[in-house]
Parts: structure tokens; sequence; C-alpha cells
């Protein structure tokens, strides 16, 4: 239950590390110039498209605020960018925060109590509320109402302000962290996908308009393959490219000037970075194809597990480069091939490393 500090955000030990309508230079949106602001402009994601359209027109008919959204997925995907478009297609303003920033009730309560009608409040990484700050927004999405508790000990008493209507949006990276009761209370948890080639090559074109960057076709194709499925690599290869055809070619961007510039920058034909290359490489080489533990691997690569489990190996495994396995961490014989490498005779997969562990259990 919200306490007195929800009448004064000031109240406590400390002030609050950030401003919570006022995200630090880290939560502002990078390339602010390069976000579409509406449906129409947004590329890719049809079938999310087509139900936010559908939901935010139904709204506007009804002169209300539309339901809350919760959007998922990894980073770099839209998440953000779909908030603004829900505020913009519904002609309202949008208050920005993040998980991490609300760190007391009171922080929330000072956002809600300035929140507008039909205004959209986004909460970047939502899974990470503190509970506290979760149980004063409950009320708040559902009933839009902000409980308050005045003085303390026996002459405590409580007391509900009303909340204009408004919207909010979540997002998350990790949706498995998100409570149930949070997470019911929103009217569309929506995922995002990661994008086709032909909607990075888009991408890429509409943002080399935008930051005037001579670009062809096939150099916005070879750009696009290599970008991970993800819309904000797409953007910063197509800027490091640029820095590359400015510095290095005569400044306009083909497939030859795109190959040479992310060459440069460390990018493969598959989009795999220099760590990426790196994993692979020592369970190839230093451990025999794997299977390998993850601790193992990230002292192997001087990385800390966390950023190998959570960002190097979810492409490894979606391009058939790696598996997770109960034993470790094993290479493909795509992952041999792709480094020039030879595959075993008996290439590791799901089948042999059954057999494995079949045959160590019968010995043991």
């Amino acid at each position: 239950m919200a306490r007195d500090e929800l009448l004064d955000p000031h109240l406590g030990a400390q002030d609050p590390p950030v401003d919570a309508l006022n995200p630090t230079p880290e939560e502002q949106p990078t390339e602010p110039g390069l976000r579409p602001r509406t449906l129409e402009e947004f590329v890719g994601q049809r079938e999310l498209k087509e139900r936010l359209r559908i939901i935010l027109e139904a709204a506007r008919r009804r002169g209300a605020a539309s339901d809350h959204l919760l959007f998922a997925g990894p980073p770099g995907l839209g998440k953000t960018t779909l908030a603004g478009i829900v505020a913009t297609e519904v002609g309202s303003t949008m208050q920005v925060t993040s998980g991490p920033a609300l760190e007391r009730a009171g922080d929330l309560a000072a956002i809600l109590t300035k929140i507008g009608s039909g205004d959209v409040l986004f909460i970047d990484e939502i899974h990470r509320l503190p509970r506290a700050v979760e149980e004063v927004l409950y009320p708040a999405i559902e009933d839009f109402q902000l409980d308050i508790v005045l003085g303390k000990g026996p002459a405590a008493r409580s007391i509900r302000l009303d909340l204009p209507e408004f919207t909010l949006v979540g997002a998350t990276t990790r949706t498995g962290l998100i409570t149930g009761p949070l997470r019911d209370r929103f009217g569309l948890v929506a995922r995002l996908d990661y994008y086709e080639p032909a909607d990075l090559q888009s991408i890429v074109e509409r943002t080399a308009t935008i930051i005037d960057a001579p670009l062809s076709t096939d150099g916005a194709r070879e750009i696009a393959r290599r970008s991970r499925g993800t819309p904000r690599i797409a953007n910063r290869l197509l800027r490091r490219v640029q820095d590359y055809a400015d510095v290095e070619a005569d400044g306009n961007i083909d497939a030859d000037v795109a190959q040479r510039g992310l060459a440069v920058f460390g990018i493969d034909g598959l989009g795999l970075d220099k760590v990426d290359r790196a994993i692979l490489d020592s369970i190839v080489r230093r451990f025999a194809g794997g299977p390998v533990g993850l601790s193992t691997l990230a002292i192997a690569v001087a990385e800390p597990t966390e950023t190998v489990e959570d960002v190097h190996e979810p492409f490894l495994i979606q391009q058939g480069l790696l598996m997770r396995t109960p034993r470790g961490r094993v290479a493909t014989p795509a992952a041999w091939t792709h480094l020039g490498l030879t595959p075993p005779e008996e290439a590791p997969g799901p089948a042999s490393l059954f057999r494995r562990q079949e045959w160590n259990t019968d010995s043991g």
C-alpha cells in the first residue's frame, strides 16, 4: 500500500536518482528523427499493426482512452516507437519513464497526478518495477484511481484520488519476469518478431533518405541481410557504412562499398560480430566442437556469462550455428563451415548427443 511519500514524492532519506518524467540521456531515443510517427510509416510487424489499427480506431470512435498495451520482444525491434505511434494515432501526449527509474511509490504518484485525459504513459522495462510501485499501479490502470495513506500507525487513514483515463503502454524484453496480475491487466499483450530482410531493406532505405546517405538498392540489401533482423542494428550499420563511404570511397554506398565497410567494422556475411565469432571459434578449436559449459565458454571469450547467454547466443542459435544442450553448448556443422573448417565425420547433433548421453548412462 502507498505511504506518505505519495503526497510528497521527495520524502525520504535520499532524492530519486532520476526524474521519472525526464529520462536520462541513455533512456532517451537515440535517433528521434528516424522513428516513424504513424502506423502507415511503420515497416514490418504486419499482424501487430492490424491489431493496433483496430484497437486505436475503436478507441477514437468511442472517444475514450485505448486499452492498456504491452509490447514484448528483444531490444531494437520498435517497442518504444510503437508507443509513440499509439500516442500520435489517438492525438495525445506521451509521458516516458522506465521501470528502474520508479524506485518508490511516490515516483509513480508524481507522474500519475500530472497525467492528462487520454494521455499515454510509457514504461520501458516494465518488468523491473519494484513490487511497492506495482501495487500502486494496479488500481491506477484498472479503476483510474490512486490510493493514498495519510498519517501513520493507528491514526492512519486511506483516501482515493480519481485519475483521468489514460493508456499505459509497457515494454519488456523479459515477459516471464512480469507478474501475472500485472500482465493480465493489459488489454493486448503482443510480441514483436524479428524482421524479414525485405522489411529491413525498406527501413535502411528510409533512413538513408532522412540522413542524406546516397544508397543503392544493392547496398541497402547488403546492409539489411547482416542486421540480425533488428532495425536498430540496421540503422547503426548504415551509419558506419556511411562513415566508411565518406572516408574511403566517393560517398556513394553500393553493394561493394557496403561489404568493405562492414568488413572493416567486423561484421561478416551472416551478421556475426567479433564476439560471436570468438564464441564459435572457442567451441570449435579449444573444445573440439563441445559440449562446453556456459561459465567455461564465457571465461574463454572474456565476456560475462549474462552477455554470452542473453546477447550473443540467441542469434547464433537462430542461425543454426549453436545448440544448447543439457551437457553444454555445441557447435553445429554450419559453425565449422562458417569458420572455414571441415566438420568432424559425426557432426554434433541432437541424435548423436542423445546417443552419447545414453552410452554414458549405460556405462556409468
